[in-house]
């Protein structure tokens, strides 16, 4: 990736696209393609630099999108509920997303350790079975994403288009992600629920470190599709980083045991490592840099 390639970035607002899209608009032509549904998504991609594309990949026309474009950064993702939907927007749409823009160096898909069936003891290599791990709180997240996967690996094989299929673990930074959840919900006194017997792990990566990779996994992208886990260098629980969170604000996790939370889904990097450098924020710097950018008050001292 150099200074002055063209990089279309799929759901560019959302908590993981937005810092990728602030980061990469100073030096390059950043095109953000979503819906631009809500008020001021659009003037917010204006302001940075970002040149806004409208258009829904459930059904929507393409002809409009660019595809000279250097790069694809697809984050984009539809969690309505509704599988007739979900399937649409998150399987076909990143196949016809790929197949538009087949003349792109390399594609960069973004799944998710969630398509892991899970295991509470060991580290989940990229060939660890594969299952409906959201389904009690979100039915059509994990199959959709599966199905995406799937679909984005026939569409490179069609298209000859180099990819990379990349299963992100818990995203967080300065834009939020779901230790900010946990932290609102120990203001609020909210319990947080645990999977029991099962040590809820995962590999949290903070915004910088997903920025920070995202040319060299585009440098790992081939045919047949690269997959490879992308997570944190370091193993976390949720029991630890709410510590971690009431250490820094002086609150009090509560948790409350329920077969409905997400079990344990950490990741083995070692595929990752082969090609991109370690993370280099770590997780308890990392969440003290999330509270500092959102609520700096509730920081002790």
């Amino acid at each position: 990736m150099q200074n002055g390639d063209t990089i279309l970035v799929t759901g560019p607002t959302s908590q993981v696209g937005l810092p990728v899209v602030r980061a990469l608009a100073p030096s390059h032509r950043v095109l953000g393609l979503a819906r631009l549904s809500k008020p001021g998504d659009r003037e917010k991609l204006e302001a940075l630099g970002v040149e806004p594309i409208a258009a829904d990949l459930a059904d929507g026309d393409l002809s409009h999108v660019p595809t000279d474009v250097d790069w694809v950064v697809h984050f984009a993702v539809v969690k309505t509920g509704d599988f007739d939907h979900d399937l649409r927007a998150n399987a076909e749409g990143a196949a016809r997303l790929l197949a538009h823009c087949r003349k792109a160096r390399a594609f960069l898909h973004t799944s998710s350790g969630g398509v892991y069936a899970g295991s509470a003891e060991d580290l989940l290599r990229e060939d660890a079975p594969l299952g409906d791990n959201h389904k009690a709180l979100m039915p059509t997240y994990s199959i959709s994403k599966i199905a995406a996967e799937s679909a984005v690996r026939f569409a490179a094989r069609q298209f000859e288009v180099p990819t990379t299929i990349a299963r992100l673990s818990v995203p967080y930074g300065d834009e939020g992600g779901w230790p900010w959840f946990h932290l609102l919900m120990m203001q609020n006194g909210v319990p947080i629920p645990l999977r029991p017997d099962d040590p809820n792990r995962y590999n949290p990566l903070h915004e910088d470190d997903i920025v920070a990779q995202i040319p060299a996994l585009l440098a790992a992208a081939r045919v047949p599709a690269l997959t490879v886990n992308w997570g944190g260098s370091e193993v976390v629980s949720i029991a630890e980083w709410c510590a971690w969170l009431g250490e820094l604000t002086g609150l009090e996790p509560k948790f409350s045991e329920s077969a409905d939370a997400f079990g344990s889904l950490a990741l083995d990097t070692t595929r990752l490592h082969e090609h991109v450098a370690p993370a280099s924020v770590s997780w308890k710097e990392g969440l003290r840099r999330m509270i500092e950018a959102r609520s700096p008050e509730l920081l002790r001292g």
